[in-house]
């Protein structure tokens, strides 16, 4: 039996006792903002043919249709503009339209970046629906590893990243008139130096006197006077959205346990309302929501709701593609539709038919140490921009409910936007990039400028893989050049550089295209058993890099892949992705002359190379069977889905990343013989930071 929740009612429906309006209405013109819930994003509940309602028609009852030409008018007018889109306005679908209607692609393409791959895709199919073609005709995307676009593309949605690399080959940008820089205000580390390429692009084709480039952000919260400031005071315009009212609700005390409190208030609301309101629950990750849907489907079987059938649908960021779009299909007629999301249901995209949102208030952040090297995952209390955005999922086709697990107080003092991405990452990818594209990253003009430490710590790195001469005055060498073509981690772009002489280069972009996709191996509690013994026939004893190695060569060789896959607990789809990767790297490589060449069962050589780009990474193992890090001096255990666990502890490992949840993990790993760690670049400093004088 579930108990009953508690909420209070502290909000009056449609708006909080700080102003913020949920309730709004497009208007021909401008003005002031009234405030808003900030939330965004186009309808991917396309209306069925046999409704009767055509896709024009659809266009035309948006709130921007009335003022269509008003649009096209100011971007006419303005080199750059910011539009401050509210929810259901239809933005992201219908701006790149009238950007082209407008007659303003006949000088190159519009460019529509998008901060996550699946926004790309899914927004081009909806507007390649909407103009009658086939995707990647008039309307294409290019994401990471695939570029589903052509010659006859005029509106091309791409992620930022996709987007920073051609930045890298054109540094004007001229095969578009026009780029949109969508979702501004999730404030991506590749979004950020966007906005820095993008306005020196444009000032540059205007000393050159060639074609003019078109500047439009859009952004979902209110933070646009920021915006507005670095684009040197550039107009804004408020797009007010369809919204409907939604009633707020907190909870009266905080007993710091959301998950419990989502749980009673879902139960709460499948007792009492219709079951054809659905219902979205923002958590933090992966473990959690499978946890949690776990425990929901349990007590959705008990006799209490027989009566009343519930589909739990997880969405987060590391399920596959296709299980990501089951959350849009509908659910059969008398049954509950319920979502467990991370952040990426924020404003990414649109689940139709929400009725009730229930906030966790809590999001998990990774913040790197540049002083350790280690990406910390921790839970943090969301922004208010945040908060107002998970509200207005509820209110996008009626009136809608949010019970948020935190107190009114506690979102009083919640900080008023997100911390950009920028100044808590690792920015050794960006660096290369700006240096590749000839900028000074100390003096890069960045909307947020990152740490001299941070800054400092990824030029240090670079110089350490050789991709830079010198620290005092960063420039690209030959590699360096040859590193950034590779839309990769610069220590993995190193390691194919190096592989042709190790004779294992096709094991390392095997190696490499699978570690850039999601996980390869299905884990489930219902048939651990079963699976533990599939998955033991492609166990290595030197580690992980080396057993997806050997699931990959199995999967290439298998007569029908798809069932072999479902035999052996293996993602089908993501082995398939890996495979494209692959073929994509396979290509970069020939372009930089790289000889092809395999190390076929010694597999010595690929545990050696691995060393070329990840000499920092590598672990000792300590008397109390912890490893701690050379570089960093952190303590660690393996992580618990390494092939090493419960295994006999090795004395050397190198690892792929080292994270903080609980506690410290190192994540992919491979065993290293210690007389190799005298061979590699700064050798002498792992012999100094050594501490049981193997290595002296």
């Amino acid at each position: 039996m579930i108990p009953k929740s508690g909420f209070s009612n502290n909000f009056h429906a449609g708006k909080s006792e700080n102003g913020h309006k949920i309730h709004i209405n497009i208007k021909r013109k401008m003005k002031q903002s009234p405030g808003g819930d900030g939330e965004k994003k186009f309808r991917m509940d396309v209306v069925p043919k046999k409704s009767g309602v055509s896709l024009q028609q659809q266009r035309q009852s948006l709130p921007l249709f009335p003022v269509r030409e008003s649009i096209i008018g100011q971007i006419r007018m303005n080199d750059t503009l910011i539009f401050l889109g509210e929810t259901g306005s239809g933005k992201s679908t219908q701006i790149p339209q009238y950007v082209h209607e407008g007659g303003l692609t006949r000088s190159g393409m519009v460019a529509v970046t998008q901060p996550r791959r699946i926004a790309a895709i899914t927004v081009a199919q909806r507007v390649a629906q909407e103009k009658f073609c086939q995707v990647g005709e008039l309307v294409g995307y290019t994401v990471r590893f695939e570029d589903c676009s052509s010659d006859a593309t005029k509106i091309r949605y791409m992620t930022d990243g996709s987007l920073l690399r051609e930045a890298i080959r054109d540094r004007l940008l001229l095969s578009y008139s026009t780029v949109i820089l969508d979702e501004a205000h999730e404030r991506t580390v590749n979004t950020d130096i966007l906005f820095g390429i993008v306005k020196e692009a444009q000032k540059l084709r205007r000393e050159m006197k060639k074609n003019p480039l078109k500047i439009i952000v859009m952004s979902a919260t209110m933070d646009v006077d920021h915006f507005s400031v670095y684009f040197n005071g550039c107009k804004i315009i408020y797009l007010e959205g369809r919204t409907f009212p939604v009633k707020i609700q907190h909870i009266k005390r905080n007993d710091h346990d959301y998950g419990q409190t989502c749980l009673i208030t879902l139960f709460d609301i499948h007792r009492n309302a219709p079951l054809d309101h659905d219902v979205l629950i923002f958590l933090t990750g992966q473990e959690e929501i499978d946890a949690l849907a776990e425990q929901v489907r349990s007590i959705a079987k008990s006799a209490e709701f027989h009566d009343s059938p519930m589909k739990v649908f997880p969405l987060y960021a590391q399920l596959p593609q296709h299980k990501q779009l089951d959350v849009f299909k509908p659910t059969p007629q008398g049954v509950r539709k319920v979502i467990l999301a991370t952040n990426i249901a924020e404003t990414s995209l649109t689940i139709p038919g929400i009725k009730y949102v229930i906030d966790s208030g809590v999001v998990k952040q990774k913040v790197y140490n540049s002083v350790t090297g280690m990406d910390t995952l921790k839970i943090v209390k969301i922004s208010q921009a945040q908060s107002w955005q998970r509200t207005g999922r509820a209110g996008r086709e009626s009136e809608g409910f949010c019970y948020r697990a935190y107190t009114i107080n506690e979102f009083k003092n919640m900080s008023l936007m997100t911390t950009p991405e920028i100044l808590r990452s690792n920015l050794a990818t960006t660096v290369l990039q700006l240096l590749a594209l000839g900028i000074d990253c100390m003096n890069f003009d960045f909307m947020d400028k990152p740490s001299r430490e941070s800054l400092n710590s990824a030029i240090k790195l670079l110089y350490e893989l050789k991709a830079i001469a010198s620290i005092e005055s960063p420039k690209l060498t030959e590699a360096g050049r040859k590193m950034s073509q590779f839309p990769l981690d610069p220590r993995f772009s190193k390691i194919l550089l190096e592989a042709s002489g190790y004779g294992c280069l096709t094991e390392m972009i095997t190696i490499i295209a699978v570690l850039s996709g999601e996980n390869i191996f299905h884990s489930s509690t219902d048939k651990r058993d079963q699976i533990l013994v599939a998955h033991s026939k492609f166990l290595s004893k030197y580690g992980d890099h080396l057993t997806i190695l050997n699931a990959f060569r199995e999967f290439l060789g298998a007569e029908n892949p798809k069932m072999w896959c479902f035999k052996h607990f293996l993602n089908y789809r993501n082995l398939m992705y890996a495979a494209e990767v692959r073929k994509q790297l396979q290509e970069i490589c020939r372009r930089c002359n790289l000889e092809e060449s395999s190390c076929g069962s010694d597999l010595d050589q690929v545990r050696r190379c691995l060393l070329v780009g990840l000499f920092g990474s590598v672990a000792e193992l300590q008397r109390d069977q912890l490893y701690l890090t050379l570089v960093g001096r952190q303590r660690a255990k393996l992580h618990p889905s390494s092939a090493l666990c419960h295994k006999p502890l090795a004395d050397y490992v190198v690892y792929t990343d080292l994270v903080a949840t609980e506690r410290a993990y190192l994540k992919f790993i491979t065993v290293v013989d210690a007389e190799w760690l005298h061979d590699v670049p700064n050798a002498s400093k792992l012999r100094r930071y050594s501490t049981t004088g193997h290595l002296k």
